[in-house]
This record gives structure tokens, sequence and C-alpha cells, in this order.
């Protein structure tokens, strides 16, 4: 039974930073690209940031691009979201994701290609 469990969300001002973790089990983790997704309240999920099986390729979402920084490892079998400048429309709730077929990332992961989904941690900050 494959789970991600993400964790590390919390309340911060603007300007903070958090780190957000995400601890896999149940599958081979180096076999997957893994990514960060967030969703805030009546929005779609959105697109955040992707890391490939090696963790040699990272793109990320243009809103994120230059604060947020993707990073896993692999015999921890974890993936990692370091978040610094925090700004209040980074306020959502943040899901950690499982792509099995893609090996590099040229442009965002689609929802459409995650094979697996965290349960998601809650990131809220403050003006």
């Amino acid at each position: 039974q494959v789970q991600l469990v993400e964790s590390g969300g919390g309340l911060v001002q603007a300007g903070g930073s958090l780190r957000l973790s995400c601890a896999a089990s149940g599958l081979t983790f180096s076999s997957y690209g893994m990514g960060w997704f967030r969703q805030a309240p009546g929005k779609e999920r959105e697109f955040v940031a992707a890391i490939s099986r090696s963790g040699g390729n990272r793109y990320y979402g243009d809103s994120v691009k230059g604060r947020f920084t993707i990073s896993r490892d692999n015999p921890k079998n974890t993936v990692y979201l370091q978040m610094n400048g925090l700004k209040p429309e980074d306020t959502a709730r943040y899901y950690c994701a499982a792509d099995r077929s893609s090996e590099y990332y040229a442009s965002r992961l689609r929802t459409a290609d995650v094979d697996y989904w965290g349960q998601g941690t809650q990131v809220t900050v403050s003006s």
C-alpha cells in the first residue's frame, strides 16, 4: 500500500519560511518523479514544483520560482519543499505527488500524470 505523508505545514508571517516534508512508503521511491501541488479554498489544484527520480532535474511553477526549492533524499524516501519569502497568496493546502512515468520535467507535472497523492498539509501565511 502506497502512502505519502506530508508534514511541516503551519502558520507563518509573511516573509517567513517553512520546510515541508513528504515521507513515502510502499513504492520504489527512486523510480518516481515527485512533485508538490497546492490548493486554496475555491481554487483548482495548482502545480508548485517537481523533481526527477535522481534529483538532477527540477521544474517550478512561475508563482514560486526563486522562492521555493524542491529536493529529495532517496535513501530516506523523502521529498522536501523549502519555502522562503512566503506571501499571503501562498496560503493553501500542500500536497505531495508521485509520478511513475516522467523521467524529465521540461514543463509542469500535470495532475493527470500523478499516480499517488498525499493527504496534504496546511500552510497559512499571515500578512
